[in-house]
C-alpha cells in the first residue's frame, strides 16, 4: 500500500511522534516498529525518529498518515538545536496529572514529558510533582520565580531558537561543572560541589544529603526536585551578564577551570566594559 492508511487517529495536544505512531500500531494490531517500517524499512527505533527525523523520513510518514509535514515535524524534536538533545530524555520523566488522558490506550506520551528543562506543564502551567522528600522544595522555594524564568529561557531557545547573549542550554551545562569550595570540605567529597552552588548556595546543603550526583555537562537532566536550582541559576546568570562568568572562574582549578575559560573567554574578556554583575531579584 502506497497511499495513506484508511483510518488516521488525530494527534493529542502536545503528543510525541513515537506515541502517535504507537497508538496507530495498537489500532491496527501490529507492533510500533512494524507500523513505522511500513514506510521506513530502514528505521531502527521510534526514539530515533523522535530526535533526528529527516525531511525524507517526514515525507514518508506524511504519506502514510495523510497529514501535513508541519504537523509531523511539530510532533518530533527535529527542530530543536543539537545542543538541546542532552536535555531530552529517552523515556518520560514527568507527567501532569491534570492533563494526562487516562482514557486513551495505549497511554499517550507528551513531548513535555521528555524535556529536562521543564518544571511546569506547558498546557496548564501546573508544577510537576514527584515523590521525593520535600526538603529540597522548601529550600529552593525562594528561587521559584527565577526558576520559572529560567524554564522559559531554556524552552524558548530549545523550541523557538530564541537567542540571548549566551545559550541558556550552555549556561545550564556550565553550571554543572565541578567547583572547589573554600575552605575544603572535611569529608573530601568534592563531587558534591558544582558551580551552580556558587549561584544558588542552598544547593550545597541539598547535595550534602545525596549519596551520589551522577549529573554533569554531559548528563544535565536533574531530578525534578532539584531542577529548579539549575533553572534559577540560568536565569540569574542570563540577567547578570558576562561579568558573573568571570566570578565563577574563581571557584575552579586545573583542567576544569581551563575548560571553563575556553568556553567563556570570548564573553568574559569584553565583559570588562559591562561593569560589575547586575543584582538579580529572586522574587
Amino acid at each position: 500500500m502506497t497511499g495513506p492508511l484508511p483510518v488516521t487517529l488525530p494527534p493529542l495536544r502536545g503528543e510525541l511522534l513515537s506515541s502517535w505512531i504507537s497508538r496507530h500500531a495498537d489500532f491496527y494490531g501490529v507492533t510500533p516498529i512494524t507500523m513505522l517500517r511500513h514506510r521506513l524499512p530502514e528505521a531502527m527505533s521510534l526514539t530515533a525518529i523522535d530526535l533526528s527525523l529527516t525531511k525524507a523520513q517526514a515525507n514518508q510518514i506524511v504519506g502514510m498518515f495523510g497529514v501535513s509535514p508541519r504537523l509531523v515535524r511539530r510532533l518530533s524534536f527535529a527542530g530543536v538545536p543539537k545542543a538541546a538533545h542532552r536535555f531530552i530524555a529517552k523515556s518520560p520523566m514527568q507527567r501532569c496529572v491534570r492533563c494526562t488522558q487516562a482514557d486513551v490506550s495505549p497511554p499517550p506520551v507528551l513531548r513535555s514529558a521528555l524535556q529536562g528543562w521543564r518544571i511546569t506543564c506547558p498546557h496548564c502551567g501546573q508544577l510537576y510533582q514527584d515523590k521525593t522528600n520535600s526538603d529540597a522544595d522548601q529550600a529552593l522555594s525562594p528561587y521559584r520565580a527565577a526558576a520559572r524564568r529560567g524554564e522559559t529561557l531554556l524552552n524558548n531557545h530549545a523550541e523557538r531558537r530564541v537567542e540571548t547573549w549566551l545559550s541558556p542550554l550552555e549556561i545550564a551545562r556550565l553550571l554543572l561543572m565541578r567547583r572547589i569550595p573554600w575552605p575544603p570540605p572535611r569529608d573530601g567529597d568534592l563531587w558534591r560541589y558544582r558551580l551552580l552552588g556558587a549561584i544558588v548556595p542552598d544547593l550545597d546543603a541539598i547535595l550534602a544529603k545525596q549519596t551520589s550526583f551522577p549529573y554533569s555537562p554531559k548528563h544535565p537532566i536533574l531530578p525534578l526536585h532539584i531542577r529548579p536550582a539549575l533553572l534559577a541559576g540560568v536565569a540569574i546568570i542570563d540577567r547578570a551578564g558576562p561579568p558573573m562568568l568571570k566570578m565563577l572562574e574563581g571557584h575552579m582549578m586545573g583542567d576544569n577551570k581551563n575548560r571553563f575559560v575556553m568556553a567563556t573567554d570570548h564573553l568574559v574578556t569584553p565583559a570588562i566594559e559591562w561593569g560589575p554583575p547586575q543584582q538579580f531579584q529572586l522574587m
